[in-house]
């Protein structure tokens, strides 16, 4: 029986056009093959006009938030300085002169209005006292002489201009001795020994002592034992009440009209933990010719006493005016090689663009862009580190 021949070659193998068409659908078959599997493992292409494009899959993971105009409140961040409320602080001045003989406290021991803070051994006191002394004598001789010279004015004894005279120097002589008390008073001696002194009993070595004017905290010791002082001119100590202070914070030209009395504020600082709230007591009405800021005061609470005077803290102020602008969520900014903000831009090929952009004040969890975008763009605030790798490759 005859059988069909195969197309055979020379050698009996398989002739020069088939093996052709064999490795040609062999290579078609390769080619769909990786085109495939390009469509889902490799990396996104980058076109010319720099913008990148995505698989579906990829694109999924990408998440867009729509630019829009946004009223909100703005945060001023500024620095700042701890001072004492100044309306609850003092400088004790020494009220008396004389050597110091004795400290009574420290800087930072809590004391109490009339609390005694030092002893002086001054001559003011020893004065203060014979004076008094004098006075109280020379009063009690004087009255006694005008109640006799009365009676006699009753009985003849005398004229009544002698009568007249001996009063009225009774009365100089009891004002004197009114007026040497007060000075007693003045220089804050102990009750007991102008009792004592009215009573004419001895009174032991008098010495002065500088008293605490308001409760609080001796936040400042400026004297030492045997310093002498000078009436009126010495400080001897600060004391304060520190459950509040006052934070002095710099503000910036372009920030002043965002700040005025009664905003709120928040107080940081690196060396306490937490934060402190405030609020803006003043507003100062000069700029500082060191600085080019403006002077804003904030009142803190200072549980604690966490907060020291000089101490640098950051203050955050929330202005209470209402302003405008395109606000976007903290994540859709990223930063180039040097540090200069950037978003990526959604575009109508389905694409992503990257663009510079100006960063305003923080609001939150959000920037007020203050150039670079437009209202009704959509901005990548999910997976913008990921189109940032891409583009890098």
């Amino acid at each position: 029986m005859n059988r069909k021949r195969r197309n055979t070659g020379p050698e009996g193998g398989i002739s020069r056009p088939s093996a052709l068409v064999v490795l040609t659908v062999a290579a078609v078959l390769s080619l769909a093959g990786c085109s495939r599997k390009a469509d889902t493992d490799a990396p996104a292409p980058v076109t010319a006009n720099g913008n990148i494009t995505l698989t579906p899959a990829q694109r999924a993971h990408i998440t867009l938030y729509t630019v829009a105009s946004s009223q909100f409140r703005r945060t001023v961040e500024s620095s700042g300085v701890v001072d004492f409320d100044n309306d609850q602080a003092t400088s004790v001045l020494a009220p008396f002169s004389g050597p110091v003989a004795r400290l009574l406290v420290s800087a930072g021991d809590k004391v109490a209005r009339g609390q005694p803070l030092a002893l002086v051994d001054s001559s003011d006191f020893a004065t203060a006292v014979s004076a008094y002394s004098k006075a109280l004598t020379t009063a009690r001789n004087a009255r006694r002489l005008a109640d006799t010279d009365k009676d006699l004015l009753a009985h003849n004894g005398v004229s009544a201009r002698e009568a007249e005279q001996a009063e009225t120097d009774a009365a100089n002589d009891e004002a004197d001795r009114d007026a040497a008390l007060q000075g007693l008073v003045s220089l804050d001696i102990d009750p007991q020994t102008i009792k004592a002194l009215q009573q004419g009993r001895p009174v032991p070595r008098v010495q002065g002592v500088i008293r605490a004017p308001i409760s609080g905290t001796v936040a400042e010791k400026l004297i030492t034992p045997g310093q002498l002082l000078q009436a009126g001119t010495t400080p001897c100590f600060t004391v304060a009440d520190l459950s509040k202070v006052w934070v002095m914070a710099q503000i910036s030209d372009a920030d002043v009209a965002l700040v005025q009395p009664g905003d709120p504020a928040d107080v940081l600082s690196d060396a306490t933990p937490g934060g402190f709230s405030g609020t803006v007591t003043n507003v100062s009405a000069e700029v500082s010719p060191d600085t080019r800021s403006v002077i804003a005061r904030v009142e803190v609470n200072n549980p604690g006493d966490l907060l020291k005077k000089q101490m640098y803290v950051r203050v955050l102020l929330q202005s209470r005016a209402q302003s405008s602008g395109l606000l976007v969520p903290v994540s859709a900014i990223l930063r180039d090689d040097e540090n200069l903000p950037f978003v990526y831009i959604a575009q109508e090929d389905g694409g992503f663009a990257r663009r510079a952009v100006t960063l305003g004040n923080r609001v939150g969890d959000q920037y007020d862009i203050a150039a670079g975008l437009k209202a009704g763009e959509r901005v990548v605030v999910d997976g913008g580190i990921f189109l940032q790798f891409m583009q890098s490759q």
